[in-house]
């Protein structure tokens, strides 16, 4: 057992987060942990990190067991890149500097970084969140622990974390509100809610299994409920009839009651229905045909294109889905649609008086000094919601906040409150258009089906981009798929995307083996100075063909540090002392070999073709 803890309490300003929690963790586990918001779930991981304390309870670790904590907030040093972020975490580990960069560039190889060098504020979002999990990766864990890192990463991002954690030798813990993440990698999945009577529900097997199983589990508590209810029914009625208590097996009833009346407040608490935000968003009513249409739009920022020759039109009762990979110009189109941008070419034309109401990602909008009171409610202490006055009080049970919270500050609310605040805001705001820039951001699974649905009923039109594959498929009638080479076309749904997407690759992947057989004869060669990554590509190349492109400088260091730090390994004494680790050894290192001198090759061929 890597880690177990007993009797976990821990409480925020007088009130309990949760408590008597239990948990245990083996060797090879993927432990996917959810609940609702608030529940607790981020300051449990930080206490199983060692970061926090609890109040009580007794948390026991394996004797030299090394914990990785990836955190909801990015933060790296003033001045850092990939490369100086990962070597500093590997150099505990390792011999010395040199041997710190070999495996910071296997790392950084294997996560896809295309620039080892760029400043880290130069990083999307999604490429800081890989850079945090690969920095863990270089320390070398046996038990990572990971809160919500699927914020942030697009769909590519994604996947390649499902990879990575499917075919690790480490356990891992991760809170997740993502369904299809947790179906693909939990091997366990754990809820941490006050509905179960240790805190806490854990069930073997991927995250459906989890589901049928909490489903009998509540069921057969709201049974027992019932039963107890009708002997505590009973129980009232022997009492008010006056019982004596002076005879001992009286007492003894009496007693048998009052304990079946806790038990039953107990059960009733525990059955109680699961709050979720109250979320209805407003539409106008209107029924124009065409709220919006684009025609011919082109884009292109710091010289690359973005979207060409792109057609776009959105009516009420549809939602487009824009899938892609992180700077494929999904933002840059929403801005152009929206007027915040001018295209390159083509026109946008709205509906007259077009009402667009739009939720961001990056909450800029919040003032984080701002009290929760004057988020909601900026004036006086009355909102007007689908024509009716609400007190502020009433507008923020809907949104799961108390009155006592009224007076917190904005940036001291958690990131599912703060997204629960832009929705609120949304919802005051009738729409004819609603655009939505990843809303499921540290939402919980109620709130995120809550959502759905109300999204599901809107009467509008919708423009979403969201990282959540469930959200897509579930509500998108149209999907537009970006490419980030200036490529869009649109499908039928979010389905039928993936699938021309995965035969696409599919094709692209056998194109390339092909090629790769016919040139196997080709010596290495390489690389040309002037033919470095950062030289545009001609149009000679195809889609995949790009990508490896892009990413071939890159796979070549990562592929020559992979040698070098084996070279140090066979050098090693205790390694030469060991005819099986040898032996081994050895066939890492000629097996490195060949994967650079292939990269070379491949490298060369790819050249040729842009000649």
């Amino acid at each position: 057992m890597l880690l177990s803890c007993q009797s976990l309490s821990k409480s925020f300003a007088g009130g309990p987060l949760f408590s008597e929690v239990a948990i245990s963790v083996a060797q090879g586990e993927r432990v996917g942990m959810i609940g609702p918001n608030g529940s607790g779930k981020s300051t449990l991981l930080k206490i199983l990190a060692g970061i926090d304390q609890p109040d009580t309870g007794d948390l026991m670790l394996r004797k030299g067991l090394r914990v990785g904590y990836v955190a909801q907030a990015d933060r790296f040093e003033e001045g850092a890149t990939p490369m100086s972020v990962v070597v500093a975490a590997a150099l505990p580990l390792v011999h010395d500097e040199h041997e710190a960069e070999a495996a910071a560039g296997v790392l950084l190889g294997k996560a896809g970084f295309p620039d080892f060098g760029q400043a880290v504020p130069e990083l999307s979002g999604g490429w800081r969140k890989r850079l945090a999990i690969t920095r863990e990766l270089a320390r070398q864990p046996d038990l990572l622990l990971m809160d919500e890192p699927t914020n942030h990463l697009d769909l590519e991002g994604i996947e390649w974390l499902e990879e990575l954690l499917q075919d690790s030798s480490f356990a891992s813990i991760i809170v997740t509100h993502d369904r299809i993440f947790l179906e693909a990698t939990a091997t366990r999945v754990l809820e941490l809610s006050k509905a179960y009577p240790q805190g806490t529900f854990t069930v073997d097997g991927a995250y459906s299994e989890f589901l049928r199983r909490r489903g009998e589990f509540l069921d057969a508590q709201a049974k027992e409920e019932r039963s107890l209810a009708g002997k505590v029914r009973q129980d009232i009625a022997w009492l008010s009839r006056g019982a004596k208590a002076r005879r001992t097996k009286a007492k003894g009833r009496i007693q048998e009651a009052g304990e079946r009346m806790a038990d039953l407040a107990e059960l009733r608490g525990r059955n109680a229905p699961a709050k979720a935000a109250g979320v209805e968003f407003a539409g106008t009513g209107r029924q124009t045909r065409n709220l919006l249409v684009g025609k011919g739009l082109s884009k292109s920022l710091g010289g690359k294109p973005l979207f060409r020759d792109l057609d776009v039109t959105l009516s009420p009762g549809m939602c487009l889905g824009l899938p892609g990979p992180n700077g494929s110009g999904k933002t840059t189109l929403i801005r152009v649609l929206t007027g915040e941008l001018e295209p390159d070419a083509g026109t946008v034309k709205q509906a007259d008086g077009l009402r667009i109401v739009a939720f961001t990602q990056h909450r800029e909008a919040l003032d984080p000094r701002q009290s929760l009171r004057d988020a909601l409610c900026p004036i006086g202490d009355t909102v007007f919601y689908f024509g009716r006055a609400m007190h502020i009080i009433t507008w923020a049970n809907r949104f799961l906040f108390d009155k006592e919270q009224l007076r917190v500050s904005v940036g001291d609310l958690s990131g599912g409150e703060q997204a629960r605040i832009l929705i609120a805001r949304l919802m005051l705001q009738p729409a004819d258009l609603l655009i939505l820039d990843e809303p499921t951001n540290d939402l919980d699974i109620p709130s995120l089906e809550v959502l759905e649905e109300s999204l599901a009923e809107f009467p509008g039109a919708i423009l979403l981009v969201t990282h959540d594959r469930f959200m897509l498929d579930r509500l998108s009638t149209h999907v537009l798929g970006l490419d980030g080479r200036g490529n869009a076309r649109e499908y039928g749904d979010f389905a039928q995307w993936q699938a021309a997407r995965d035969t696409f690759g599919a094709e692209e992947a056998a194109a390339a083996k092909a090629d790769a057989k016919a040139a196997k004869a080709a010596p290495p060669a390489p690389p040309a100075a002037s033919g470095s990554p950062g030289v545009p590509a001609s149009k000679r190349l195809s889609y995949k063909e790009q990508r490896e492109w892009d990413q071939m400088e890159a796979n070549i260091t990562a592929g020559e540090s992979e040698v070098k730090l084996l070279e140090v390994k066979v050098s090693d004494p205790k390694v030469l002392a060991d005819h099986k680790a040898m032996g081994q050894a050895c066939r890492e290192l000629e097996a490195a070999h060949t994967r650079v001198a292939k990269l070379y090759a491949r490298w060369a061929e790819l050249e040729a073709k842009q000649a």
